[in-house]
């Protein structure tokens, strides 16, 4: 089920009435029936699947309890077959096809003709998501720093909680999971807050993300006949689209939470003011991004290695695999690598670079400097986007030496679009102290419902026809 259909506008009210009706029973038939909702609305895809994900929870449920009450190589090996258990379906399902190809292709450069077959299977939906989701709580009770849980309904239901199960965000069990272990009362000021979050990422959603993906298929599926400054204008456009359909679901998802009292780790904060490629992974997907950072990067020595070399080592490795996690495809392992260089100067040089400035949180406008880093960051980011969207490597890299060896004395079409983007960026811009662009605190009554009415006039007015899934559903 998709949060932008009509089956979740019916799923939503009649899920939230029903839980609000269930506030003075036993705590745990609340967490039961909020399981059954989390699971109606996966299954709603293809109830088939449904397997994998009860599969992927039991699995941890048991290894974590295990691991809790052994000592010694037990421990470990436990942890291992939790690794295998998780990384083996995911591999499966995601990977398996694309590293037949790849060693088909590379006994093929050397002259070896060899022929494999391959599985032609569909890749269960959010299943990088709640796979991660998983393997982190299992690690969290290895290393102490989480007790397993008890209570089986409360784990199945944090592992399956539907706002986050398909896009995330990642939340931890050590944030989540407690959530489910107490008592839930129905907080107005909450609920409302988190109504304006899902208006803001259904407006991200529907009136500039969807409005701009025509766009921008058309311009990467017919890139050989676009000039300059076409292609450069898909990029911007993707850019921007991939932004507000990712953090809308965010917003949506993180609303939800709170309807059903819930408070959910943000996963966005404004990424596109940062003013170094370093700060932008401090707020892109943070929940993602701090994943790979304690599971990854620091075991494999993070920045406490006295080697700089290694340093940036870790940095590549941890990018490549973050390129992987998002496609089995050589054109994100490359997005990944890019990104990874970009924070290979800082590595080798040891400098940590220097903090947004104080002044620029309080200004009314970015000054000269800080809008020029901002803008490099901007562009930097954009260009690794090239990689990410387009089908292949070989595509991405036509697509940039035609941006540069065609004309760029014509006007590009679609302009008016980049109307609705900068709105979008001007509102952020002016809430980035707050945690989404309508949190309207104080103030007379009539000027939050006048921002409100806007937006929602605004979202009837442009809000693309055609249905478009969001992004990340394929990941």
């Amino acid at each position: 089920m998709q949060f932008n259909s009509v089956a979740f506008l019916v799923f939503l009210p009649t899920v939230f009435l029903v839980y609000w009706a269930l506030q003075g029973r036993p705590l745990r038939l609340q967490n039961c029936f909020l399981l059954l909702a989390s699971y109606i609305f996966y299954a709603w895809w293809d109830w088939r699947f449904l397997s994998l994900l009860v599969f992927s929870s039991a699995l941890d449920y048991t290894v974590a309890r295990a691991v809790e009450h052994s000592e010694g190589k037990r421990r470990t090996w436990l942890l291992v077959v939790s690794l295998a258990g998780n990384l083996g379906v995911l591999g499966l399902f995601k990977y398996y096809g694309f590293f037949v190809h790849s060693v088909v292709r590379a006994f093929e450069i050397v002259g070896l003709h060899i022929h494999a077959s391959t599985l032609s299977l569909i890749l269960p939906l959010g299943i990088s998501f709640y796979t991660f989701r998983t393997i982190s709580y299992a690690v969290d009770v290895y290393r102490r720093k989480i007790p397993a849980a008890r209570d089986p309904i409360a784990y199945f239901a944090y592992v399956s909680f539907f706002p986050e199960l398909v896009a995330g965000p990642i939340d931890r069990a050590e944030h989540l999971l407690p959530q489910f272990l107490h008592r839930r009362t129905f907080d107005y000021a909450s609920a409302r807050d988190g109504m304006q979050q899902i208006l803001w990422g259904f407006f991200k959603k529907c009136a500039v993300a969807d409005r701009l993906a025509p766009v921008v298929d058309d311009i990467f599926r017919n890139y050989p006949v676009y000039q300059g400054p076409t292609l450069l204008l898909g990029i911007l456009y993707f850019s921007i689209q991939i932004y507000c359909d990712f953090s809308a679901y965010s917003d949506i998802a993180i609303g939800v939470g709170r309807l059903f009292g819930f408070d959910l780790m943000r996963n966005f904060a404004f990424p596109y003011f940062s003013r170094s490629p370093r700060e932008f992974w401090k707020r892109w997907h943070i929940s993602l991004s701090t994943w790979f950072r304690d599971y990854v990067y620091i075991p494999l020595g993070g920045s406490r290695t006295k080697s700089r070399l290694r340093h940036a080592a870790n940095l590549l490795a941890t990018f490549a695999l973050s390129g992987l996690w998002h496609g089995a495809s050589w054109n994100f392992i490359f997005w990944g690598l890019y990104n990874g260089a970009l924070l290979v100067p800082g590595a080798l040089l040891g400098r940590s670079p220097a903090p947004a400035a104080p002044s620029t949180q309080h200004r009314v406008l970015p000054g000269i400097v800080a809008l020029a880093q901002m803008a490099g960051t901007f562009g930097l980011v954009s260009l690794g986007w090239l990689f990410f969207r387009s089908a292949s490597l070989r595509d991405a890299l036509q697509y940039l030496a035609r941006m540069f060896a065609t004309s760029w004395a014509v006007r590009p079409p679609h302009l008016r679009w980049g109307l609705l983007a900068a709105l979008v960026l001007g509102l952020e811009w002016v809430q980035r102290r707050k945690q989404h662009a309508l949190q309207i605190e104080g103030g007379p009554a009539w000027v939050r419902w006048a921002v409100y009415y806007a937006v929602v006039v605004v979202l009837i007015l442009f809000a693309y026809t055609g249905h478009v899934p969001f992004i990340y559903f394929r990941f």
